[in-house]
């Protein structure tokens, strides 16, 4: 519940015309994935709290804003609100809900836990509750999982990313790993014979084996299998089953029968014994405060980490008098060891030219290239070459093997920095293996579709007879 006299139901017109940096102060990146960036902001006008996803988008941009205020139609506890949307260069900010405790699957993250018995009925009660609605206006979620169920500060469950958004976030993230993530599809989703609102409920079973196990069911081997495997396999299960209530498993279910006309709704599910039973959202609030506790140790733990390194940068930046010099004027300043000219003081003194200084002792070098930090020493073994990229190095040094045969007689194993190189056999190696990684998967997966053949060919064939006898008859 937020705490204002008035909670924000939509933005005011006036502020629909405005440019989003006038309307809202961003105040932290919340997140990112492969569709953009989620950041929390202050809506002005109200003070109010707002959740902002950027989303890049290449589509027509009149009919995303278009069915965007059809979403605004959706008006449920159990679904975030959506308030409205800008589109800004080439990105559409959509302002939504904010759910301050994130999303299910980040809390089992962050604790490192999984959810138990009761806080997964709670959380699986208002999903049910979001998805009846949902089904009513005759929307489909289509994207059922926990990183999907979002819950705010007093513990309600919340769906995100349906609609518009969730098709547009789909499709980013489609495009950028190559297939989405099968693992919660319905078989027949997968199978693309057509599906409706029950959809959603088969992806509501494999959530809730998300919430109490971890991970959904196949998650441990490819998706290109997986895909295969939902539509052909019998409905998964828990692997433990001991450790569930009866209650449960039949729950789960319910959700999971593969024949979607047998498939139980979303209302018919509010009815089942376990959702019935199901506890108050307030007994999600020690989870929440857990999670977060743990999220904002991370965050005080990272902010004196990047403290230190600052310190730790500056205090590098510092020129100890008498000991060592930078150069002011050439790219690279040499050190080299007064000892080794004679001398008998330890003081080290700058090199006057870019030459290479021969030592049996290893070569100090301070760099004072831009993009290297200041003061930053490292220490070399072999002669010292002008500073490059170790990429560059390393394809210069073969270069100069294929043309001069050899001759140079400098070891080709170590670079610039003293990291080793991959040896030319071991960089063959790797080659190969990269290059047969493709093959392989074509190869798998001919071998599956050869088997599905294979089983499917007897069958065609005692068709065929039939009919052949038919005819002869």
């Amino acid at each position: 519940m937020e705490h204002h006299v008035y909670p924000l139901k939509k933005l005011s017109e006036d502020s629909l015309t405005k440019q989003p940096e006038e309307v809202f102060d961003v105040l932290e990146k919340l997140g990112e994935g492969s569709y953009g960036s989620v950041f929390k902001a202050n809506y002005k006008e109200t003070g109010e709290i707002v959740a902002i996803k950027q989303v890049p988008v290449e589509s027509d941009l009149q009919e995303i804003i278009k069915e965007i205020s059809i979403m605004q139609q959706c008006n449920s506890p159990h679904v975030v609100r959506y308030y409205g949307s800008y589109f800004k260069n080439s990105d559409l900010w959509i302002v939504m809900e904010y759910c301050g405790a994130g999303s299910v699957s980040d809390i089992i993250r962050l604790r490192n836990k999984t959810l138990t018995e009761d806080e997964i009925a709670t959380i699986v009660q208002s999903t049910l509750k979001g998805l009846e609605y949902l089904h009513f206006m005759r929307k489909i979620h289509r994207d059922i999982k926990a990183g999907n169920i979002l819950l705010n500060a007093e513990g309600q469950a919340k769906l995100a990313d349906f609609g518009v958004a969730g098709q547009l976030t789909d499709t980013m993230a489609k495009r950028n790993t190559v297939i989405g993530t099968p693992f919660w599809m319905a078989p027949e989703v997968i199978q693309e014979i057509g599906y409706n609102c029950v959809a959603d409920i088969w992806s509501l079973g494999i959530t809730a084996i998300e919430m109490a196990e971890g991970k959904p069911p196949y998650a441990d081997i490819h998706p290109m299998r997986a895909i295969f495997m939902i539509p052909t396999n019998p409905p998964p299960t828990f692997r433990n089953p001991d450790l569930w209530s009866e209650l449960f498993q039949e729950f789960v279910s319910q959700c999971l029968v593969k024949n979607p006309e047998n498939r139980a709704t979303a209302t018919q599910l509010l009815q089942h014994p376990f959702i019935k039973a199901a506890k108050p959202s307030s007994i999600l609030r020690a989870l929440i405060t857990d999670a977060m506790e743990i999220k904002l140790k991370k965050v005080e733990a990272e902010q004196r980490e990047q403290d230190q390194e600052d310190e730790d940068n500056s205090d590098e930046d510092e020129i100890d008098q008498g000991t060592m010099v930078r150069a002011g004027t050439s790219d690279m300043g040499t050190i080299r060891e007064a000892g080794s000219l004679g001398g008998t003081a330890r003081t080290m003194i700058e090199q006057s030219d870019m030459d290479t200084m021969k030592s049996q002792l290893g070569t100090m070098v301070i760099n004072s290239d831009e993009d290297e930090e200041a003061g930053t020493m490292k220490r070399r073994d072999e002669t010292m070459q002008p500073a490059k990229p170790s990429f560059l190095e390393y394809f210069e040094q073969k270069e100069k093997e294929a043309n001069c045969h050899d001759d140079s007689g400098e070891d080709p194993g170590h670079n610039a920095d003293n990291r080793k190189l991959p040896a030319e056999g071991d960089l063959e190696e790797l080659r190969s293996r990269l290059a047969s990684l493709d093959p392989q998967m074509e190869q798998e997966i001919r071998e599956i579709r050869q088997r599905y053949l294979a089983k499917r060919q007897p069958i065609l064939d005692a068709i065929e007879a039939k009919k052949r006898r038919q005819q002869n008859l």
